[in-house]
């Protein structure tokens, strides 16, 4: 028996059974194995009236959306496989991004204590070989996903939204005025919204047989037994590269133990390793991690998964009357994985976004792709995924990566927090990310040479694009930072076309981010 059977076999739910499927997928991803989605389709017949001006299609993420535009008058379905219910495990996020649902009004300040099931500070950076690095307020609370999905649909539901539980997405056909959703009972409405997540099948219709760019694989659990810790950690090292892998750390408080995640960035290569294989490599890496026997645990979850990610994200979908949203678009970095933290980050932005978009009737492919714009802030980040994973015929020194990434990190901790702390919570500004590589090409030219060969020219040129984008998109915004009143004034349509390119350029360019 192995070590992920004998720790996850007394666990309820058959996180086994689970792993397996799970995996199973994952090598379907790499071979190219995956059945082509066909559940969207088109009719040139007009639709009519229709019952619903947005369907939003996923409830666990989708709730966030669905009660912001339920709130503004619009009349909303929500659409949720199962039952909407958070699980029991934490999803960890800051304090300071966690009070945008406040002030988008989805919550009131006692509703957002009591989501709150725990808190902690500092958190650790550290590389095998290198000094640690603390932080504050970064992913420093855990919120309830119970508590929250339970509040949010509560708020959604007083604002006029239907929901409608135990009700799958079976497909869709488009119309030139709107979609026809085919889930129980059926749907009609003016706009289609998908938020199934990573593995939707809208989202995979439109990606077509495309293989995953790049790929984090993630295993972890929640635990009791571990001994007394109150700080967490955002990225840690324990190990060199090995497996073709640098393996990564990820650890928190939890109110009912402690979370740690073992995770790493590979490509889509069919010879990876799965994610059973990564569970085993925790099971033997932990207890030198944590200080910790396995025989004192007392295992409560096991979490397991993988975020695929592409270079053509945010994905814009083909047809109208249909937006992706949250993971099922990619709007988040290579480096992230991508959930409750990158939602919340894009939800006042789309949220505002939709509702301009049904007022001015701006509708089609072309309009709503605006909702979805190039972000070169996020894209510069791949050079990065690059940096800290290794090709399957790669050879490396073994403390590459390691060594890599301490002396990066350090340099950016050398210039203050408003360098650091954006980066860690998925957004790059072009005036800190200029000073991290002019900084670190002065002290360490050696090391940033070494960084070429590793990534490879086409994209260290690809990277420089997106760089020269982030610096032009960075002195727009700075520059029309005061067109927004004027903005405003315009038509209906003008004005969501001028807000859409404002916001492009505001979350471009890392500009949305307030410390």
């Amino acid at each position: 028996m192995t070590l992920t059977e004998t720790m996850l076999a007394p666990l309820a739910g058959n996180p086994l059974a689970g792993l397996a499927q799970a995996d199973d997928l994952w090598l379907r991803y790499r071979t190219g194995n995956l059945p082509l989605s066909d559940g969207v389709q088109t009719s040139a017949a007009p639709l009519g009236d229709v019952d619903w001006d947005v369907v939003v299609c996923g409830g666990t993420l989708g709730v966030l959306l669905a009660a912001g535009l339920a709130q503004r008058g619009w009349r909303v379905a929500l659409i949720e496989r199962g039952i909407l219910r958070g699980r029991e495990q934490e999803w960890n996020i800051s304090r300071r991004e966690l009070t945008d649902l406040v002030d988008l009004g989805l919550l009131t300040e006692a509703e957002l204590e009591a989501v709150i099931a725990s808190e902690y500070n500092p958190a650790r950076i550290q590389f095998l070989g290198g000094d640690p690095l603390w932080v504050k307020d970064v992913l420093n609370v855990g919120v309830d996903p119970v508590v929250l999905l339970e509040t949010l649909k509560q708020t959604f539901l007083a604002a006029g939204g239907q929901l409608f539980e135990n009700t799958a997405f079976q497909g869709a056909i488009i119309h030139g005025d709107g979609v026809q959703v085919q889930a129980g009972p059926g749907f009609t409405t003016r706009l289609m919204v998908d938020a199934m997540g990573h593995f939707s099948p809208v989202a995979r219709q439109a990606r077509g047989n495309t293989r995953p760019d790049a790929v984090c694989l993630v295993v972890g659990t929640c635990a009791e037994g571990f001994p007394q810790n109150d700080s967490g950690d955002l990225i840690a090292s324990v190990t060199p590269i090995q497996n073709q892998c640098q393996y990564f750390w990820e650890a928190f408080p939890a109110r009912d133990g402690r979370t740690t995640y073992l995770f790493t960035y590979v490509d889509a290569d069919p010879r990876r390793l799965s994610l059973t294989e990564l569970f085993e490599a925790y099971w033997n890496l932990l207890p030198e991690y944590q200080s910790v026997s396995l025989d004192n645990l007392t295992v409560k979850r096991a979490l397991f998964g993988f975020f695929p990610c592409y270079r053509n994200s945010p994905l814009r979908y083909p047809w109208g009357h249909t937006l992706a949203v949250g993971d099922s678009s990619g709007s988040q970095s290579p480096l992230s994985f991508g959930g409750f933290g990158a939602m919340v980050r894009h939800l006042k932005r789309i949220t505002n976004g939709i509702d301009e978009a049904l007022t001015s009737n701006c509708l089609d492919a072309r309009a709503l792709g605006r909702l979805q714009p190039y972000q070169p802030n996020l894209s510069v980040t791949w050079l990065f995924q690059k940096s800290m994973s290794v090709g399957m015929d790669q050879t490396l020194p073994k403390q590459r990566i390691n060594a890599l990434l301490s002396t990066i990190f350090a340099d950016m901790a050398g210039l203050g927090e408003a360098t650091l702390k954006p980066f860690l919570q998925d957004v790059v500004q072009f005036p800190a990310l200029a000073k991290t590589l002019l900084v670190t090409g002065l002290k360490h030219p050696a090391l940033v040479a070494q960084i070429i060969p590793q990534v490879g020219l086409p994209t260290l040129a690809d990277w420089l694009r997106h760089y020269g984008s982030l610096a032009g998109y960075s002195a727009l915004a700075t520059l029309l930072q005061n067109v927004k009143p004027a903005a405003d004034a315009l038509p209906p349509i003008q004005r969501y076309y001028m807000h859409r390119w404002l916001d492009a350029l505001s979350y471009g360019s890392g500009k949305d981010y307030n410390a």
